[in-house]
Order: C-alpha cells, then structure tokens, then sequence
C-alpha cells in the first residue's frame, strides 16, 4: 500500500511525515474485519464516539495504511479505522510498534483539512490532547517526548503519527495513527500501560473526541495555553540529547520546533527524532 522509497516521498515542512500512495483495494487479503469491539457492536460504538464512519477489524496489517485506501475512497473527515491487532503497525520513521491483540488501542483517524499552514504543529496538539485524554487512566502523569511519543513512570505509553498525502501544495488528507499500549507488551522493558483493569471502550470514549477536537483548531502557532501545557508535560528538557543535534533539550517554539543549546548557540530544528543521552 505505502511507496516505501524515501527518494518518491515529498517532504513539507514540520513534524508530519509525507509518503506517496498508490490506488489500491481499502483491505489487504490479510486484513479481517470486526462488527464489535470488546463486545460493543460497531453501530453503538460509532454513535459513542461520535464518527461519521467507523471500520473495524480484529486483525489489519496497519491502520494507517487501512485509513490511506479508504481517503483515496473518498471517506469523509471524522472516519476512525481501529483494529483490535496489527501485523505491521508502524510509528515515526518506520519503525515496528508492537501491537498484539486485547492489549492496546491501534487506530487512525482521516483529517481533511481546510488550512495547510495548521499541519506543521498538528503532531503536537494532537500530542497535547492525548496526554490529556488518556492520564486518569493512567498510573501517574502522562509527558511528551518531542515530537510524537507519550511516557508514563519512564516508559513509553503511546505515540501518535500524522502522514499527510498532499496534491501539489494542498493536503489532500492527513491520517492520524495513535497507538496506545492499555497492556505494556511482554519483552519491552523501556513501554508503560495503563492501570490494570482499564477498559479499552472508555478509553476511547475520551480519547477520539480529544483527537478530533486537536484536529479541528486552526491556530497556526501553539497558544499560550498549549505552551504552557506543553511545559508541564516536556520529558525532555533540560537533558543532553545526541539527535536530531547534540546538546541540552530547552524546550520547543510556538511553532513546535524543538529548541536546543548546542556549541554553536540555541538553534530551532523542525523536524527529526529526539534522542536523549540516556537512551543509548
């Protein structure tokens, strides 16, 4: 589904991944769909949440990938694609996000927006609000590591990731994936979950309004509210970081650019993945 050769994908700017897709069927052969989810049937779900359209499965290769075939469809702003296992479910840059059945929630929303100059703080917002959304459910406070990635008692709860498919200088759409660990996976030392025994219905009921909510502003820059937000939940600052620079973490612009004091002076870097020293 996904042209996977970086050299055919087109850049813009900000924390938003661009990726070329192809005219393809919306479900892959090993895709299989659901008509419920943790007993809630998808009729009563879509109305709880909220969605003009709702897709389900008990096993997709990726949400995202799901979600890019149904916008290509003309799905309609709002529509939710969630499945209850993925096979190859993906985060920032590629990389595998474990996603084993009845543990966690893998979904991805289709966003046609009005404005292209709101994308470029999308990841952060949408981060904002998820933190917000999942943290009663959660053991402790919920914080953001730049750009994309939630941590709870110093381990990685969830992620969210926007791929956008532009026309010419237009997004066309944006599909935002989160995935949300309710059960921290067997093997993965540095994931956190949520309080045992939480219900992953609930959970969404506050978590996909949140997400649709974030989408819909349209500020161009965080305000001051989301800065100081923002502040309150910063994992990273005042560490050492090795990329996307090396040198101590200050913080991020309202233009949600991390900031960093580094040899050469404070620089603003727009896009990348964060790496603490620690992490090493």
């Amino acid at each position: 589904m996904v042209d996977r050769d970086p050299s055919r994908s087109r850049d813009r700017p900000g924390s938003v991944e661009a990726r070329d897709f192809v005219a393809v069927d919306t479900v892959d052969d090993g895709d299989i769909p659901s008509e419920s989810f943790d007993g809630v049937a998808m009729p009563s779900l879509r109305a709880m949440l909220g969605v003009p359209a709702l897709h389900l499965f008990s096993r997709a290769g990726s949400a995202l990938d799901v979600a890019h075939g149904l916008a290509l469809h003309g799905a309609p702003h709002g529509t939710l694609v969630l499945a209850d296992a993925q096979t190859h479910g993906r985060g920032r840059g590629g990389k595998h996000w474990a996603s084993p059945p009845g543990t966690g929630l893998w979904m991805t929303l289709i966003a046609r927006p009005g404005r292209p100059d709101v994308i470029r703080i999308l990841t952060i917002r949408l981060g904002l609000a998820a933190a917000a959304a999942v943290e009663p459910f959660a053991a402790g406070p919920v914080q953001i590591k730049w750009p994309n990635d939630l941590y709870t008692g110093g381990g990685k709860l969830a992620g969210v990731l926007v791929e956008a498919r532009w026309r010419g200088a237009t997004p066309e759409w944006l599909a935002i994936g989160a995935g949300v660990n309710v059960i921290a996976p067997a093997g993965a030392p540095n994931a956190a979950g949520l309080r045992a025994g939480t219900n992953r219905v609930t959970v969404l009921a506050a978590l996909i309004p949140a997400l649709v909510g974030a989408a819909a502003r349209t500020g161009e820059t965080l305000d001051d509210i989301e800065m100081l937000e923002y502040v309150q939940r910063d994992l990273a600052v005042g560490r050492s970081a090795t990329q996307p620079a090396r040198g101590t973490v200050l913080g991020i612009t309202p233009s949600a650019e991390l900031l960093m004091a580094t040899d050469a002076g404070a620089i603003a870097i727009g896009s990348g993945s964060l790496v603490l020293s620690e992490e090493l």
